[in-house]
C-alpha cells in the first residue's frame, strides 16, 4: 500500500490544476488588500466547481480578532454563503501555508483540496513545521498542493517584514 501523504500531498502543481495559478493570483491580490490595512499579507479564496464562493484577507489588527487570519475569514464567508459549514468539494487557495488554527479549521469544515503558495518552515502545518493535516488520527485529510506560486507569495511576506522591520 502505497504511504498516504506521498499520494495526497504534492508540492507542485499537476498539469490538470492549471487554474491553480490564477486562483492563487487573485489571493495574492486580497494579501495586498491586507498589506494596505497594516496586516500581514496574506489572502485567501474557496472555490467550488472552479466558480468563487469566498475570499479573505488577514485581519487580526484591524478587527482585534486574533482568529481573523485569511483562510479562516474566507471559510466564514464560505460557510455563511453556503449556508452550511461543511465545505466539502471545495478548495482553498491560501499564499501561506496554513497554521496549525487554520489547518484545523481546514479539518472541520472538510475542505477536499488545500492550495498553498509559500512553505511555512516555523509554523506552517501541512507538512513543514507540522504535519497536522495527513495525521491518520483525523476523520478528515484534505489533498495538499504547495509551491503554487511560491515565490512571488514568499517574495510578498519578506519585503513586508523587512519595510517592517525598516520602520
Amino acid at each position: 500500500m502505497p504511504d498516504q501523504r506521498q499520494v495526497r500531498h504534492h508540492f507542485m502543481p499537476k498539469l490538470s490544476h492549471l487554474s491553480d495559478e490564477s486562483w492563487m493570483r487573485r489571493a495574492l491580490g486580497l494579501a495586498e488588500r491586507a498589506e494596505h490595512l497594516g496586516e500581514v499579507p496574506i489572502g485567501a479564496v474557496l472555490v467550488v466547481n472552479n466558480e468563487l464562493v469566498a475570499e479573505g484577507w488577514n485581519q487580526p489588527l484591524s478587527t482585534n480578532d486574533p482568529t481573523a487570519h485569511a483562510e479562516i475569514v474566507a471559510l466564514r464567508a464560505a460557510a455563511a454563503r453556503l449556508n452550511n459549514y461543511r465545505l466539502t468539494g471545495s478548495t482553498l487557495y491560501v499564499t501561506l501555508e496554513p497554521c496549525v488554527m487554520c489547518a484545523g479549521a481546514i479539518v472541520q469544515a472538510r475542505v477536499g483540496r488545500l492550495v498553498y503558495g509559500a512553505p511555512d518552515p516555523q509554523r506552517g502545518a501541512a507538512g513543514s513545521a507540522f504535519d497536522l493535516l495527513t495525521a491518520a488520527a483525523l476523520n478528515h485529510r484534505p489533498e495538499i498542493v504547495g509551491g503554487v506560486c511560491a515565490s512571488l507569495c514568499g517574495e510578498r511576506l519578506r519585503e513586508f517584514f523587512q519595510q517592517k522591520r525598516k520602520a
